[in-house]
């Protein structure tokens, strides 16, 4: 989904066939990726990264979480797969109060039974979250503690994880989400490959790709 897009989608809350065993070249041909906006170092030596730029309101991000969760358990041991919540500047949707929920979540260790429950909050609850009082009754509502969790939604960790979200998404030059960025070079989405199955099937081919560089 688009910048504009997930905005007004937010505000109402509410090209490549069959790709399998495509080589990079190829899918570079057909316009399956782009080439990032700046290149980003490897955030780990040895490993070859992938990250997943989404948004919680996002309803392409809800329906493509299931899929692209099973797909990232069965990545090779080099390759690092992160999930990192975007920002887009807008005065009527809450994009920064979400991308701090990711990462105090993160922080307090609770990302793995909580991530899901937000997506299911925004969309099957309908609820906003609109606002960090809103976070924090989401928060206390599956049972975190209030002031311990606005303590690190707060906190100097948090700020630095969402200076860095924006930086990587900005250095990658991506418009929407989702979006498949791999190895701080390339970039890749349903709407650029022609579908959510060819989208992962372009990042697997960029990952042999980067493995023989």
């Amino acid at each position: 989904m688009k910048r504009r897009e997930l905005i007004q989608s937010a505000v109402a809350l509410g090209v490549v066939g069959a790709l399998g065993g495509v080589s990079a070249a190829f899918a570079q041909d057909a316009g399956a990726f782009k080439k990032v906006r700046r290149e980003v170092p490897r955030s780990t030596p040895g490993k070859i990264d992938v990250v997943e730029f989404f948004w919680y309101g996002c309803i392409h991000c809800y329906n493509f979480e299931p899929k692209v969760n099973a797909w990232a358990k069965k990545l090779p041991g080099d390759v690092l797969f992160t999930k990192v919540p975007i920002v887009f500047q807008s005065q009527r949707v809450n994009f920064q109060g979400h991308q701090r929920l990711y990462y105090t979540l993160e922080a307090m260790g609770k990302l793995d039974v909580a991530h899901s429950k937000v997506f299911d909050a925004m969309h099957k609850d309908k609820k906003q979250l609109a606002s960090d009082a809103q976070i924090f009754d989401f928060a206390e509502s599956i049972g975190l503690k209030r002031e311990e969790f606005a303590n690190a939604f707060k906190s100097f960790g948090v700020n630095a994880k969402c200076a860095q979200a924006k930086a990587l998404f900005e250095a990658y030059g991506a418009d929407g989400v989702p979006t498949l960025g791999v190895d701080g070079k390339f970039f890749t989405s349903a709407s650029v490959a022609g579908s959510e199955d060819n989208a992962l099937r372009v990042v697997e081919a960029l990952i042999k790709r980067q493995r023989q560089a």
